[in-house]
């Protein structure tokens, strides 16, 4: 089967940041249903972009099973909400650990569970999930985060193989530190902790890429435009790094 017309897209974190940035590059071919937490944010983009808005806080069981009945029948699926804690592991607590594997693997999941019978019926859907170089390399202070990107890196490749035979491709996109909101918050916590000033913390970050800056979520968003696409209809199971060379 070919890509339906105007496939419906769901987009989740659709709010700020790297989904905001996604639900642009694909309004114009594209039905969206734009899923965030903040009701005026996502709000604001549906009202910029069309399409409909759905307030879900993807760590909330009773929102996700509502969202997952909400977005049967979708052709495309991009799994971007997601927690960024950070602290050493004796001082993650089992209540930081369990919101953040769930809003960043399980929530994925559930949501690709209640989209795949539809997609394999139709013989065409694209599952992207936006997981971290996190998930490609260790960093200090991110045991949650890197456990629930390198989990969300294992469901895709799982996935992709399932589907193989369907028409359905399921990829991971591996950004490196992107300028959004979570890094904004990071730079102001190094500061916060270390004495330094902001401008030094963001560029402590930026030293992460070889090409010694943070990678835009415009960049994020063309990746996922061309995964959605029946040119990627033979990218499957790929774990694609956007970092500046970071994991080469």
């Amino acid at each position: 089967m070919t890509r339906p017309e105007r496939p419906r897209a769901v987009i989740t974190g659709a709010g700020r940041g790297i989904g905001r940035a996604i639900a642009q590059a694909l309004a114009a071919d594209h039905a969206l249903v734009l899923v965030g937490r903040r009701e005026a944010p996502l709000r604001e983009v549906a009202a910029e972009l069309g399409g409909e808005a759905i307030v879900a806080d993807l760590a909330d069981a009773e929102d996700r099973a509502q969202l997952c009945g909400a977005i049967v029948g979708a052709s495309v699926l991009v799994n971007n909400a997601g927690v960024a804690p950070s602290a050493p592991a004796h001082r993650t607590d089992d209540e930081t650990w369990a919101r953040t594997m769930t809003v960043n693997a399980t929530a994925p999941f559930e949501l690709a569970r209640a989209v795949i019978p539809g997609m394999k019926a139709a013989g065409w859907g694209r599952i992207v999930n936006i997981a971290s170089t996190a998930a490609l390399k260790g960093y200090k202070f991110t045991a949650a985060y890197s456990a629930s990107k390198g989990a969300l890196l294992a469901l895709s490749r799982a996935l992709a193989v399932e589907l193989a035979t369907t028409g359905v491709t399921v990829n991971a996109i591996c950004p490196g530190f992107t300028d959004t909101d979570i890094v904004a918050t990071a730079t102001r916590n190094i500061a916060g902790k270390t004495g330094r000033s902001e401008a030094d913390a963001r560029k402590s970050l930026e030293a992460f890429n070889p090409m010694r800056r943070l990678i835009a979520p415009a960049e994020v968003a063309s990746m996922v435009s061309y995964l959605v696409h029946d040119a990627a209809a033979a990218i499957t199971g790929a774990a694609l790094p956007l970092d500046g060379g970071e994991t080469a």
